[in-house]
């Protein structure tokens, strides 16, 4: 993530309009595979910044391998997220508006490797055994994904 560390540097903990690329990792039954992040103790879908030059869907591939180990074979985009509810501030006081850019993925391989630093464990849920620790934001996208699944 060094343009946004770079821009941090320059403007400190002052919002920042943020494009992430996202990835929610299903198996297609109603299951999701979720990552327990390190910055804020919190359980979220796979993503991070996008970064200079960077195709979105480049990003993603990116992100989820840096974070957990796997290759992601196909990405169907879901929806793009973004305003006020979106809005995040990190437990170190980093203060973001984000632009979500989520993707949907059923089919990728590899071994589970955790990227320490930034990822806790990762676990599957379904709708019902959803963690208790998680942003609104990421709920929602949750939520609404698998209502999608069931449409």
């Amino acid at each position: 993530m060094s343009y946004i560390l770079d821009l941090r540097r320059v403007v400190g903990k002052r919002t920042l309009i943020m494009p992430c690329a996202c990835v929610i990792i299903g198996d297609g039954l109603g299951r999701v595979l979720l990552q327990h992040r390190a910055d804020n103790n919190l359980w979220s879908y796979h993503g991070g910044a996008i970064e200079i030059d960077e195709e979105v869907e480049a990003a993603a591939k990116r992100e989820v391998y840096e974070e957990i180990g796997l290759t992601l074979d196909n990405l169907t985009l879901f929806r793009i997220y973004s305003g006020k509810d979106m809005h995040y501030t990190y437990p170190n006081g980093d203060d973001v508006s984000p632009i979500d850019i989520v993707y949907i993925c059923h089919k990728y391989h590899g071994d589970i490797k955790l990227q320490s630093n930034e990822v806790l464990e990762v676990a599957w849920f379904d709708e019902d055994t959803l963690p208790y620790e998680m942003t609104p934001q990421n709920r929602r996208v949750i939520l609404e994904y698998l209502k999608y699944l069931r449409e």
